[in-house]
């Protein structure tokens, strides 16, 4: 018999735990203390699972998160996170069929997109899903690099901070710099308490990096980092390497300064970015641009839009004009012919236009991809993603969807 999927009760937690970390590769059991956590952060409503012979076999979850898109414009999300199916049940279409049954449950929500992280590449196209937001990582040689280019000018500061204050005068920052970055997402509470030890998953033991944040000359909180250094030695020779575990600036003086001073640490030789944008400015700070090497770079946030009207008038535009968009979806959720007007002012109205002449074909996934501004057009007309219907559609698509800097998804989830 086929595996029952279906939303999970209270009773299946438990158990639906320990599928997920099989499906990740961790130790199966869980805690109390751990099942008690993890529940208080859960949506049981918004949780699937496959279930054999009353064994869960699979996994899926979904959690509300607003994305900022470019303009600085938030739109409902589905962040859609713990998709693992046992290695006893493989290829027998679970996880496709959890997928249906949330896509299904975003538009009955009114969430008109969706997103995720990636673990395998190869799946999430098949559903509708285009990557939308790539990230970088970089690995900067300190003694090469020199001191980063750009002193503050607004008379702003560097102090550490303790946990408290983080966990007070973080969020407020996180707000301000979220809507600066499309792809960025809200952070929860709980987000919070995780990264300042306020609260520990014991599955997950928490060490304390150290937090330091940028106040400008009157005292605002403009920017935070949080790193962590090995105690690295050869011989008498230090040779420290500093890990960047988050780093956000609302203002490009904080953005400069947190580099100067991490860059600038006694002690340290190399400096471990973290996942930035991949049109980052850091390389363009140093002396020597060279010194910053780049140590991964790959896709990130991808994303699924449902309700195609309302993203696409949700966004801004980089110059007025007028597209007609012929998207396939096989799936149905995003289907159909779009006509999206953009004003010089950078706002849109897009509304179903069966009749009209298409300027481009694309499926949901191309469209997905071009929508954060973090792919083109004339690119996805390599790949197929993109036909051009009529001359120059692909150019007036490209020309309205450019964005200045390329989306950052800050934070994972």
């Amino acid at each position: 018999m086929s595996p029952e999927v279906r939303t999970i009760g209270e009773s299946d937690f438990p158990g639906w735990l320990r599928a997920v970390n099989t499906g990740f590769h961790r130790p199966p059991s869980v805690t109390e203390e751990e099942i008690a956590l993890r529940r208080s952060q859960t949506d049981l409503d918004r949780v699937q699972g496959a279930f054999d012979e009353g064994r869960c076999v699979a996994t899926f979850r979904s959690m509300p998160r607003e994305l900022t898109v470019p303009g600085g414009v938030v739109l409902p999300a589905s962040a859609i996170t713990s998709v693992t199916v046992t290695a006893t049940h493989r290829r027998r279409g679970l996880a496709s069929r959890m997928m249906a049954a949330e896509l299904d449950a975003c538009v009955r929500r009114g969430e008109p997109v969706a997103i995720l992280v990636a673990a395998e590449y190869r799946i999430y196209g098949r559903f509708g899903f285009g990557p939308a937001a790539g990230v970088t990582e970089w690995e900067v040689d300190t003694a090469r690099a020199g001191r980063p280019q750009g002193a503050p000018s607004d008379g702003g500061r560097i102090d550490v901070a303790d946990p408290s204050e983080v966990l007070k005068l973080g969020p407020q920052l996180h707000d301000r710099v979220r809507l600066r970055h499309p792809g960025a997402i809200n952070r929860t509470e709980r987000f919070w308490e995780y990264a300042t030890g306020t609260v520990v998953n014991p599955s997950a033991p928490w060490k304390e990096p150290i937090f330091v944040l940028y106040r400008d000359a009157s005292g605002r909180v403009d920017g935070l980092a949080a790193y962590s250094v090995e105690d690295t030695w050869h011989g008498m020779f230090p040779k420290a390497p500093l890990t960047v575990r988050e780093l956000i600036s609302a203002t490009p003086e904080a953005e400069r300064a947190l580099w100067r001073y991490l860059l600038a640490i006694d002690w340290v030789a190399t400096v471990h970015t973290g996942r930035r944008g991949q049109d980052d400015v850091l390389p363009m700070l140093l002396d020597d641009p060279r010194a910053a090497h780049v140590h991964s770079t790959s896709d990130f946030l991808w994303l699924r839009l449902l309700d195609v009207p309302r993203a696409l008038s949700a966004r801004s535009y980089a110059a007025p004009g007028s597209v007609v968009l012929d998207v396939v979806d096989p799936d149905g959720h995003a289907a159909g012919r779009f006509r999206l007007e953009a004003a010089a002012d950078g706002t849109a109205t897009a509304e179903a236009a069966p009749s009209a002449t298409p300027d481009v074909s694309l499926s949901a996934a191309a469209l997905a991809s071009l929508y954060l501004g973090d792919e083109s057009a004339a690119r996805l007309t390599v790949t197929g993603g993109v036909t051009e219907s009529r001359p120059g559609g692909t150019a007036r698509v490209d020309a309205l969807f450019r964005t200045a800097r390329k989306p950052w998804p800050i934070d994972i989830f």
